[in-house]
């Protein structure tokens, strides 16, 4: 028996951005515990598709970053894909052999979710196909990677323990975001090698009312660390770069995502999104910038 209507189907895989992020313990197996306030770019995305049939497994990469993807065994779609076979076998169903493409648009080894996001697109098609299936690939999702069960929530989310739990929050306010890459790939395990402390003080409680609006979060935002950047900046001198530009350009807050190199800038309004991006893509054509068209924060 196979799950029901798995057939030909998409999805976007849009960046994660840890607005925030603290490193607040160890776990004895080593994983590192945080607290990370998350949300995901509309429009700043990889796109997964999927058609069933063949005799097994297969994955085609295109699109601007496509080299920099790993095949084979080591690629985390087609883990995703083993990894979900497997959880519906448990239930009595058969998951035929995909045909997965990927159109990689982001940028690879950037602290925003990246394969992770690749994984969590591509769940998503296999649940909507087998709903009886979802409970547990969520639950289980964090064995693929910390970032697969955000990425498969896919909403803002206040993120903690080694990234498993995810608690849903209300929607952000709609904000201009920024995403800028100086061009280097950060390995996320050199990054908390390199962390000087891995016991720091928590995320401040968030604003029981939400946050109204741009200059809202910024200030909020400020009470706040990504405790990744420092080490991250030895390895990548060039994210202070990318954070003290985006300022210059008028951001109201900069800070780097995740392990890097990304940069995110918060902007108030559109238009000094849209000059701010036209005018680093002009400065230095070999960073990534987001399309300014396509960069406010999901709201859902």
């Amino acid at each position: 028996m196979t799950p029901a209507a798995i057939r030909d189907a998409a999805d976007d895989a849009p960046a994660k951005v840890n607005l925030a992020l603290h490193v607040v313990g160890q776990r004895p197996d080593g994983y590192h515990l945080i607290e990370s306030l998350v949300t995901f770019v509309a429009g700043v995305a990889d796109r997964v598709s999927v058609t069933p049939g063949g005799d097994a497994d297969t994955l085609v990469v295109e699109g601007r970053f496509a080299a920099s993807v790993p095949g084979g065994a080591g690629n985390i779609l087609l883990q995703a894909t083993a990894f979900a076979r497997d959880r519906i076998a448990a239930l009595g169903l058969t998951l035929p052999p995909l045909a997965i493409r990927l159109d990689k648009r982001l940028p690879v080894a950037a602290g925003i979710g990246g394969g992770s996001a690749d994984a969590a697109a591509l769940l998503r098609i296999i649940v909507d196909a087998c709903p009886a299936a979802r409970a547990v690939i969520a639950a289980e999702a964090v064995t693929l990677g910390a970032d697969v069960p955000m990425c498969l929530a896919g909403r803002p989310a206040l993120v903690s323990g080694i990234g498993e739990h995810v608690e849903a929050l209300a929607p952000l306010p709609d904000l201009p975001i920024l995403l800028v890459n100086p061009g280097v790939a950060v390995a996320t395990p050199a990054v908390f090698r390199a962390l000087a402390s891995r016991n720091n003080p928590k995320l401040p409680p968030l604003p029981p009312e939400g946050f109204r609006n741009a200059v809202g979060l910024a200030e909020w935002l400020g009470e706040t660390r990504n405790d990744l950047a420092a080490p991250a900046i030895t390895i990548a001198p060039g994210i202070d770069r990318v954070t003290a530009e985006l300022r210059a350009t008028g951001a109201l807050f900069a800070r780097m995502s995740g392990s890097g190199a990304t940069v995110f800038g918060l902007f108030a309004d559109r238009s000094s999104l849209r000059r701010a991006g036209r005018g680093l893509k002009a400065a230095y054509p070999s960073w990534w910038v987001s399309d300014p068209a396509d960069t406010e924060l999901t709201a859902a």
